[in-house]
């Protein structure tokens, strides 16, 4: 099992779908950060560090105790809004997704998938080593932009 388990560090361990993953705290505040600006919640990843520890504190534990900065605060406020969309869970699909960047980091650093040039998408995916299989195409993720917080 430990070869299917993403380490980086010990700050932040935390079991999704079965998974077990341990981040440092850079690694994880990266990618929860990557993660709200896939999902539309921050249109950047230029966040502040009070920004970031409130988003870290939604993902790592499901809620923002008390809020640090005006994303946090804004969160806070908007619950009821933000929390569900289209029946949807933030909380889930942030953790998603920074699963699914570590899982598929690891799976790159194992030489089970390589990372390519997709032109037809212009962007990075990722592929079989040995590059007879099409590309590993990612589900598509549901969208905060209508609720996006403006700062």
């Amino acid at each position: 099992m430990a070869d299917t388990n993403y380490t980086s560090g010990d700050d932040y361990i935390v079991e999704f779908l079965g998974y077990r993953f341990s981040f440092n705290a850079e690694d994880f505040e990266q990618r929860v950060v990557g993660a709200a600006v896939k999902l539309g919640l921050v249109e950047a990843n230029e966040l502040d560090e009070d920004e970031t520890a409130d988003l870290v504190a939604l993902a790592a534990h499901g809620l923002i105790d008390d809020p640090e900065s005006r994303l946090g605060r804004y969160l806070a406020r908007n619950w009821e809004r933000v929390a569900l969309v289209g029946g949807e869970s933030l909380v889930y699909w942030l953790r998603k997704l920074v699963f699914r960047g570590a899982w598929l980091d690891h799976q790159v650093k194992r030489g089970a998938l390589e990372i390519v040039w997709d032109d037809a998408d212009a962007e990075f995916a990722y592929q079989h080593p040995d590059g007879g299989r099409p590309l590993l195409e990612l589900a598509p993720v549901p969208s905060w932009h209508e609720l996006q917080y403006k700062g």
